[in-house]
């Protein structure tokens, strides 16, 4: 398995964002429940997103985030990816 790290640009549609902030959050509660999505949240600015994603490889994490519906509705300016190879701390077995 490889982890992500995922950033994320809003757009400046942010009634469409909060539009579909519900299902959004619904489609990555059920990420959690499965063991893909390990930690997510938004900028305090509210500017964007942080997820971090564990999945067998990039390939994966595309179908992951094609299917978000975020990207769907098209509220997403841009998005960074890094494969993260994390080595200390509480994700690390």
């Amino acid at each position: 398995m490889a982890r992500f790290a995922v950033e994320w640009v809003f757009g400046e549609d942010q009634e469409g964002r909060l539009a579909v902030r519900p299902a959004h959050r619904e489609y990555l509660a059920g990420l959690v429940e499965r063991g893909v999505l390990l930690v997510s949240g938004p900028w305090a600015d509210q500017s964007g997103a942080l997820l971090v994603y564990e999945v067998a490889d990039e390939a994966a994490l595309r179908e992951v985030l094609d299917a978000d519906p975020y990207t769907r509705a098209g509220v997403i300016a841009g998005t960074r990816v890094h494969e993260w190879q994390t080595v200390m701390g509480a994700w690390v077995p």
